[in-house]
C-alpha cells in the first residue's frame, strides 16, 4: 500500500471528540445521580408522580435549578417524565424503582451513598495515587487505614456495610443458586461484613450452617442481616482478625470482594490460611471483579483496580490466570471460573 493511499484513507476516517467529552466530563452525570440519590428523590417518589413544586416542597430544596437537574435525570433515562415545563409530573422508571427506592428489597442505593459520600472526593485525588502509589482515602487525614477509619465512626460503618450489601446482593443469590452446596455442611465467610452471604446461602441451603468472620464492629449487622433472612439459627457471627489468626474449620470457604483491597503478600496469605483449614474435597470461592486474560473486557474491574489504589496499601485486582497460579501453588487441584452477572464472577478453587 502506497503512502498516498495510507494518507487517504486516514483523511476518510471519521472521527470526532464526543466521546473524550462524554467521558471527560462524566464526573457531571455521575455527580447528578448520586445527589439525586443522596437526597432521597427516588424513595420520595416511590410508586407515585410529583409535580416539580411538590419535589421541591418535600425535599426543603430551593427551587433554582430543580428543573434543569430533574430534566436531566429525565434525559439520562433515570425518571419517567409527563407534560412539560412546571406541570411535568415526574415518577421512578423501573429500574430506579426497583434499585433505588429503599422500601424497595432489591434496593442498591447504599452503595451509591458509600460512593457520594466516600468515593467521589477521593477520586478527585487520583493523580496523587498514581504518582506516589499510596491511598488517597482518609488514612491522609487521620493515620489509619481505610476499614479502621470506617470502622470507628457508626454512621461511616452504617453506610459502607450498608452499601456493599445492598450491591453484593444480586452476584451473591446468582452464586448460591450455581453452586452445587449438597457436598458440604459449614461455610465460613472470611471478611464477612454485614452477613449478606452467609444469610443467603442458609436461607437457601436449609441444611447449611454458615459462619461469618470479621471485626468485632460487624456483629450487630449480622445479627441484623441474619434476622432479616430468618436464618438466625443457622448463622453464627465469629470475630476474629483473618491475618492475625487462622481460620476456623469449614468445608466451604468464601471471600466476596476481599483478595482485592490487599498486597500479594496478604492475598497469598489468605489463600494459604484457607487451604490449611479445607478438608480434602473442600472449597475456596473467591467472588470479585475478576479480570478477563486480556485484560481488556472487565473495564469495571479495572476501574476497580484503580480504587484499590485509592483505598488500600497496595490492593489491585487480578486475571483469571493470576487466581489459577496463586492457588495452585498452595495445592488447590481443580479451579473453575462462574459469572455471576455484569463484571462480577465466583472463582472456585477445590482441594
Amino acid at each position: 500500500m502506497s503512502n498516498e493511499t495510507i494518507n487517504q484513507s486516514k483523511t476518510e476516517v471519521q472521527i470526532n471528540p464526543a466521546k473524550i467529552i462524554e467521558v471527560g466530563m462524566g464526573f457531571w452525570a455521575s455527580k447528578a445521580l448520586l445527589a439525586a440519590n443522596k437526597l432521597g428523590l427516588f424513595s420520595l417518589l416511590g410508586k407515585e408522580g410529583l409535580s416539580l413544586d411538590a419535589i421541591r416542597s418535600k425535599l426543603s430544596l430551593h427551587g433554582q435549578g430543580l428543573q434543569d437537574f430533574l430534566d436531566a435525570l429525565f434525559s439520562m433515562g433515570f425518571l419517567n417524565r409527563f407534560g412539560a415545563d412546571e406541570d411535568a409530573i415526574y415518577t421512578n422508571t423501573a429500574e430506579t424503582a426497583a434499585f433505588l427506592d429503599k422500601n424497595s428489597p432489591q434496593y442498591i442505593g447504599g452503595f451509591l451513598e458509600m460512593a457520594n459520600d466516600r468515593e467521589y472526593r477521593f477520586w478527585a485525588d487520583l493523580e496523587e495515587g498514581l504518582i506516589t502509589g499510596k491511598p488517597q482515602n482518609e488514612i491522609k487525614s487521620t493515620g489509619k487505614e481505610s476499614f479502621r477509619a470506617i470502622y470507628d465512626e457508626p454512621d461511616g460503618l452504617r453506610v459502607f456495610t450498608d452499601g456493599m450489601s445492598g450491591i453484593q446482593l444480586g452476584s451473591f443469590m446468582s452464586f448460591v443458586h450455581q453452586f452445587d452446596f449438597s457436598p458440604y455442611q459449614i461455610l465460613l465467610d472470611v471478611g464477612g461484613s454485614g452477613g449478606v452471604l452467609s444469610s443467603v446461602v442458609a436461607a437457601n441451603h436449609s441444611h447449611m450452617h454458615c459462619i461469618s468472620y470479621d471485626l468485632p464492629d460487624l456483629v450487630p449487622y449480622v445479627k441484623e442481616t441474619s434476622a432479616k433472612f430468618g436464618v438466625e439459627d443457622r448463622v453464627t457471627v465469629q470475630s476474629g482478625n483473618f491475618f492475625e489468626e487462622e481460620f476456623p474449620k469449614a468445608d466451604v470457604i468464601t471471600m466476596g470482594n476481599i483478595l482485592h483491597s490487599f498486597d500479594m503478600n496478604k492475598k497469598d496469605m489468605l489463600i494459604r490460611k484457607a487451604y490449611d483449614v479445607l478438608p480434602q474435597g473442600g472449597a475456596l470461592v473467591v467472588i470479585e471483579m475478576i479480570l478477563d486474560n486480556e485484560r481488556k473486557e472487565n473495564t469495571f474491574g479495572l476501574l476497580m483496580s484503580l480504587n484499590m489504589l485509592i483505598e488500600s496499601d497496595g490492593g489491585f485486582n487480578y486475571t483469571q490466570s493470576d487466581l489459577q497460579k496463586w492457588v495452585t501453588k498452595h495445592g488447590f487441584k481443580e479451579i473453575s471460573f462462574v459469572s455471576l452477572g455484569g463484571p462480577i464472577s465466583a472463582a472456585i478453587a477445590i482441594k
